[in-house]
């Protein structure tokens, strides 16, 4: 006699009250590093003890954003593992030749490097495509001009970047000046990646991506006041 077939079990959908539960403890953590890293860098006299955290603010952002990516399924890895490649060796050929970004060189503040390369930028680039692409894509606008929206969001976001990665030795600039090259250069990468990322089947409504762009202008914002 054979075994009656079992059927699959269907999947649950999380609750909506555990999802917004889940979201707000994540923007809660977000905010308490960037808040406490803010007073830190800002107004503390041993800005040392913040900067050696830099590193892992960086993953532990990172990990959230996977987190509350709604579908990671192989195309999403692929996309992750594509935009972690290319960001990290276009920064390994900007840093060799400055015909990227400008003549510039990393300190010591973002961790082991490769290639005089730190070994989290490219994560860094993952993350910027994420939060540009998964914002523009609130736009009624075509794939390409979506691409140009999220490229010009990430160009502002350095615009607020730039003044404090010098003062904090993130990286530096020949003669300590942010060429105009290097915005031209985020625009150029940015818009590369977004475009393969418009192009791919994968979710593009990632929930903490509003609130996480928003912090992480305002954290740069105003330390580069401070700056």
């Amino acid at each position: 006699m054979t075994e009656p077939t079992q059927q699959p079990q269907p999947i649950v959908a999380e609750a909506p009250d555990t999802a917004r539960r889940r979201l707000r403890l994540a923007q809660g953590v977000l905010l308490l590093f960037h808040v406490t890293g803010f007073l830190g860098l800002g107004f503390a006299q041993d800005k040392s003890f913040y900067l050696q955290f830099v590193p892992l603010n960086l993953l532990l952002t990172a990990g959230l954003l996977i987190a509350f990516q709604p579908r990671r399924d192989a195309t999403f890895w692929s996309f992750v593992v594509v935009t972690m490649l290319v960001g990290f060796f276009v920064e390994v050929a900007g840093i060799r030749t400055g015909l990227i970004f400008g003549q510039y060189e990393y300190g010591p503040t973002l961790g082991p490097q490769w290639l005089d390369v730190p070994l989290i930028i490219g994560l860094n680039w993952f993350m910027l495509v994420l939060m540009g692409g998964s914002l523009a894509n609130y736009l009624k606008l075509s794939g390409f001009l979506k691409a140009v929206v999220g490229a010009l969001l990430l160009v502002g976001m350095d615009l607020c970047i730039e003044p404090v990665a010098v003062k904090y030795d993130f990286w530096d600039w020949r003669y300590n000046i942010i060429p105009l090259q290097n915005f031209k250069g985020w625009f150029a990468v940015a818009l590369i990646l977004l475009v393969y990322f418009n192009r791919l089947e994968i979710s593009r409504r990632n929930p903490l991506v509003p609130f996480l762009y928003l912090l992480q202008l305002l954290f740069f914002f105003g330390l580069s006041m401070l700056a």
